[in-house]
C-alpha cells in the first residue's frame, strides 16, 4: 500500500514519513506541501492512502477530500485540532489523528486503512461473479446473484429470497456471506444479509426491499453507510 503525505509544515511531513518508515506494508510515494499540489499529483499517480493535514493555505484538506469525491483514495486526516472530527468522519475517512502522533496510534490508523484497502481489492476481484449454486431440497440450482434480494438465517437453514420465491438452504449465514460478492452483498444484522443494489429505502433502523422490512443492527450501521453512495 503506498501513501502520499500532504502537509504545509515540513517538520510535520518529516515526522509522518518517519512513522511510515517503520511500517513494512506502507511505502511513501511522495510529499506535497499543499492540497492543490496533491490534487494535481492525484490526477497522474495511483495513490492508495492520503495522510492529509486539514488546515493549509489555499485549499484545506477537507476541501480537497470533497473535490476528489468518489475518486479519493483512502484518507487519514492528520491535524493539531479536534474541531473538525465530526465533519471529517462525515466524509467517510479511515481515521483522524491528532498531532503529534504516537507510533502506536499511527499503526492503529494504518491497520484500519489496510483493512479498507484489502476489502476494496476483494470487491474488485469478485464483483464479476454472476451466479452461485445452491442445494435446495437435494437439488443443485443455479441462482443469478442479481436475482437475490436478501438472505435470512432460520435455525440450521438460511432462506435465500428472490422476487419470485425463497430457497431453503442447509447452511450458516456466515458460510454464505463468505461466498457472495462482498461488493454486492452485506450483512446488516446477525440474521440478515442484503443485496445492496436492491435497497429501496432506509428508515428508523429498517431497510425496505420490495415491501420487506429488514432490521439493521447498530453494529453494522457505520459499515453500511460507508458502502452506500450517499449524496
Amino acid at each position: 500500500m503506498n501513501c502520499l503525505i500532504v502537509d504545509d509544515n515540513k517538520l510535520a511531513r518529516t515526522a509522518m514519513r518517519q512513522l511510515a518508515s517503520h511500517v513494512d506494508h506502507l511505502q511513501v510515494l511522495d510529499e506535497c506541501s499543499s492540497a492543490m499540489e496533491a490534487y494535481n499529483l492525484l490526477q497522474k499517480e495511483k495513490v492508495d492512502l492520503l495522510l492529509l493535514d486539514i488546515e493549509m493555505p489555499g485549499m484545506s484538506g477537507l476541501e480537497l477530500t470533497r473535490n476528489l469525491g468518489s475518486k479519493a483514495p483512502i484518507i487519514i486526516f492528520t491535524t493539531v485540532k479536534k474541531d473538525y472530527a465530526v465533519e471529517a468522519f462525515e466524509l467517510k475517512v479511515a481515521d483522524y489523528l491528532i498531532k503529534p502522533v504516537s507510533p502506536a496510534r499511527f499503526i492503529q490508523a494504518i491497520d484500519r486503512a489496510k483493512e479498507i484497502y484489502e476489502s476494496n481489492n476483494r470487491e474488485i476481484q469478485v464483483s464479476d461473479l454472476e451466479f452461485v449454486f445452491i442445494r435446495d431440497n437435494g437439488v443443485l440450482k443455479r441462482i443469478r446473484t442479481e436475482e437475490i434480494l436478501y438472505l435470512e438465517a432460520m435455525g440450521d437453514y438460511v432462506k435465500l429470497f428472490t422476487a419470485q420465491k425463497f430457497h431453503a438452504i442447509h447452511a450458516t449465514l456466515k458460510s454464505l456471506e463468505e461466498k457472495l460478492p462482498a461488493g454486492k452483498f452485506m450483512r446488516v444484522h446477525r440474521s440478515y444479509i442484503v443485496a445492496l443494489d436492491k435497497i429501496e429505502a432506509i428508515e428508523d433502523g429498517t431497510i425496505l426491499i420490495q415491501k420487506n422490512n429488514i432490521p439493521i443492527a447498530d453494529a453494522y450501521k457505520s459499515a453500511l453507510n460507508s458502502k452506500l453512495k450517499l449524496l
